[in-house]
């Protein structure tokens, strides 16, 4: 069986763990890494993220099987007009943004004939939902066990590549489930970008104020906790372009929150206490049913259809190589 060639760009905490997953199979793959930052590689390397280390971006990309996108959404772009004319035939690019509808249409635009874009939306382990590391410091091998990695396809994309992906999907210990752009960026608009805004509208409204030089110093749990997303998860420069990629689901997003605080500033503002503890009993209610949900992660078998377990041993992504021909020969054709 041909090695699969698997180039893995950015290796923060979803590359580098990606890659830490991988390693139990490393006779069906060689794992390459690239990074703008060659200590964040070579450190890649050194924990067994990778096997070795490209500094030659595109170099890397025209020998690749797989490329693996794992940057900030403000950085793909460029990186996909660099690699383009680089690309093999039939390779399959796959990135992990928060935005997918925009980078199909980059790779619509961008990309040669016969090469695939498949995009994946990863949700983590809730083992590490409340790490507070980031980047390489942050990557896990089981990052992904237990989660469900989301899978969008461009209409250019061929039942083989969406299935790979599916594959590498199960490989990492997840469960693939098949979404639409449009609905993907909604999702992510209102559970991976909207704290982030949230938190930075809190620091903004609370760090400018007079009395914070007082407040800074009973700032507590609360506060650190609300406020964390604009610390932990994205660069302003990254959430920003997040937010404008997806304006309309974005600033739906917001228009919901605003309208939500107006209920609730309304019912302080004329006294009705039991409005008020009605939707704060909603919520405190909706998030430990949400939390426990979450770490038993047992939805997938309940509303996701079964997409087939991965081949195992030599034959598994076999499939790559046959992404020209849809049409599986007849055994008495071979």
């Amino acid at each position: 069986m041909k090695t699969i060639n698997i180039t893995i760009v950015g290796l923060g905490q979803i590359g580098a763990s990606i890659g830490l997953a991988l390693a139990e199979n490393t006779e069906m793959f060689e794992r390459v890494g690239h990074d703008l930052d060659l200590r964040i590689a070579k450190q890649a390397q050194k924990i067994g993220a990778v096997d070795r280390v490209a500094a030659n971006l595109p170099s890397a990309a025209r020998k690749a099987d797989i490329v693996l996108l794992c940057l900030p959404i403000d950085q793909i772009k460029e990186t996909i007009e660099l690699i383009a004319e680089d690309l093999r035939e039939d390779v399959v690019v796959m990135d992990t943004g928060p935005v997918k509808e925009v980078v199909a249409a980059w790779a619509s635009e961008l990309f040669p004939e016969k090469r695939h874009y498949v995009g994946l939306t990863p949700v983590i382990n809730p083992a590490y939902l409340h790490g507070l590391d980031s980047g390489i410091q942050a990557a896990h091998a089981d990052l992904f066990r237990g989660g469900l990695m989301a899978i969008v396809s461009s209409p250019r994309s061929p039942s083989e590549a969406i299935k790979l992906a599916a594959d590498l999907t199960r490989l990492l210990g997840a469960d693939p489930f098949f979404a639409d752009p449009m609905e993907i960026d909604s999702l992510m608009a209102a559970t991976h970008t909207l704290p982030q805004l949230m938190a930075a509208a809190l620091l903004n409204a609370t760090i400018d104020q007079p009395g914070w030089r007082e407040g800074r110093k009973v700032a507590g749990r609360a506060y650190a906790e609300v406020t964390s997303p604009i610390a932990y998860f994205s660069q302003p420069k990254t959430l920003g372009k997040s937010a404008t990629l997806n304006r309309e689901s974005v600033t739906r997003a917001i228009d919901s929150v605003i309208a939500t605080l107006q209920r609730l500033r309304n019912d302080i503002d004329v006294d009705d206490s039991s409005s008020l503890e009605n939707r704060l009993e909603r919520a405190r209610k909706g998030r430990e049913l949400w939390w426990a949900q979450r770490q038993a992660a047992d939805w997938a078998a309940e509303e996701m259809p079964d997409v087939g377990a991965p081949a195992g041993g030599s034959e598994f992504f076999g499939r790559l190589f046959g992404i020209r021909s849809r049409k599986k020969p007849k055994p008495e054709d071979e």
